[in-house]
């Protein structure tokens, strides 16, 4: 099937982004206080500064579009037009959640700088996690409903695994490996906080903070688990050795 490794040029992750026309107006705005000469320096810098960022902007497009469709290219989309729009929306998913994080680092920074008393800095950091997680869940809810009107459930859930280093099919299939004795029940909940991990993971700005979000609910995981009976460390220490002995028969085998 023939690839289509690029969003078209009038997609939505490569249109300008309104911010870049802020800033230089405001850069422009403040130099009309200063004498001539010192506009022209400015005037220059500023430029530079904006020259910059725009690079910068540029190159980061580029890394999360060759990373979207890598994701995208799993799915099987014939269509070169359908292909480029769900290539844009996770395209244009990442660049949001970017912002997200990249104003919330800011917002945090601003806070810390503030002379609060321990209480009300505890409070400000607080309301900031808040609002940071609500624009996260509201642009994730829209990226969902942009994708189901583009993709099946199987093609949607390709592109969360994708999002997440696959984290959730390996560790699933890892945890029936280990314990090929759970429930149902067990089965079922342990899915569930792996499916729930993901969502949280997807909207994490590095690979680093998408695996402490699966870390996390392996810990839940294995809480559950043990208070079920199960010993997890022989468990895994029996797990391990099983391995040892597949890959010894694999190898015997192939020669």
């Amino acid at each position: 099937m023939k690839r289509f490794l690029l969003a078209s040029n009038d997609s939505a992750s490569n249109k300008i982004r309104p911010g870049t026309f802020a800033i230089l107006f405001n850069r422009l705005f403040l130099l009309s206080k200063f004498s001539q000469a010192k506009n022209i320096l400015l005037l220059t810098a500023a430029f530079t500064l904006a020259q910059s960022a725009i690079a910068q902007q540029d190159e980061y497009k580029k890394v999360i579009t060759e990373r979207s469709a890598k994701i995208i290219n799993t799915l099987d989309i014939n269509d070169s037009g359908k292909y480029t729009e769900v290539l844009d929306i996770v395209v244009e998913q990442y660049f949001q959640l970017n912002m997200i994080h990249e104003a919330d680092k800011a917002a945090v920074e601003a806070i810390k700088k503030q002379s609060y008393e321990k209480e009300v800095l505890d409070k400000a950091m607080k309301e900031q996690a808040e609002k940071k997680l609500q624009l996260l869940a509201q642009l994730h809810r829209k990226f969902i409903a942009l994708l189901e009107g583009h993709l099946t459930q199987e093609q949607i859930e390709k592109i969360k695994d994708g999002m997440t280093y696959g984290v959730l099919p390996v560790t699933w299939a890892a945890y029936q490996d280990m314990l090929p004795q759970l429930t149902t029940d067990q089965k079922a909940q342990i899915y569930s906080w792996l499916k729930e991990a993901r969502e949280l993971a997807m909207d994490e700005g590095s690979s680093e903070k998408k695996h402490a979000v699966f870390g996390k609910y392996k810990g839940r995981i294995n809480n559950y688990l043990s208070a079920a009976g199960y010993n997890m460390k022989k468990e895994g220490e029996e797990w391990q050795k099983r391995i040892r002995e597949r890959e010894a028969t694999t190898k015997q085998t192939r020669q």
